[in-house]
């Protein structure tokens, strides 16, 4: 599957963006999907994530409360609300996906595939 993320911007402290993430391809309804966001001088680190039949949603601690994953099949698109930003949230953001043997927490997993970032910035 190819990725592509789109939505970033600069935006105040407090404010909102939505991202998104556009699928390639008619076998979306069978990826496990996510985000992940990498700060300047930080590691990669996971964001949120959604089952492929998005029965199940998982949050960064970070963003829990603030931050809502989404998908839409009929669209192949993923979605990343994010609201009360903070400076802190300043990264670019990716959007991945991944399909394989069901993995109970995917927080932890791998995704194998990856679309090429966006860059959200948040000014304080």
């Amino acid at each position: 599957v190819q990725l592509q993320a789109s939505g970033g911007g600069l935006v105040q402290a407090g404010g909102s963006l939505r991202l998104s993430c556009a699928a390639s391809g008619r076998t979306f309804n069978t990826y496990d999907m996510g985000w992940f966001r990498q700060a300047p001088g930080k590691e990669r680190e996971f964001v949120a994530a959604i089952r492929l039949g998005g029965g199940s949603i998982y949050y960064a601690d970070s963003v829990k409360g603030r931050f809502t994953i989404s998908r839409d099949s009929s669209k192949n698109t993923m979605y990343l609300q994010m609201n009360s930003l903070r400076p802190d949230d300043t990264a670019i953001y990716y959007c991945a996906a991944r399909r394989g043997p069901y993995y109970s927490d995917l927080r932890k997993a791998d995704f194998g595939s990856w679309g090429q970032g966006t860059q959200v910035t948040v000014s304080s």
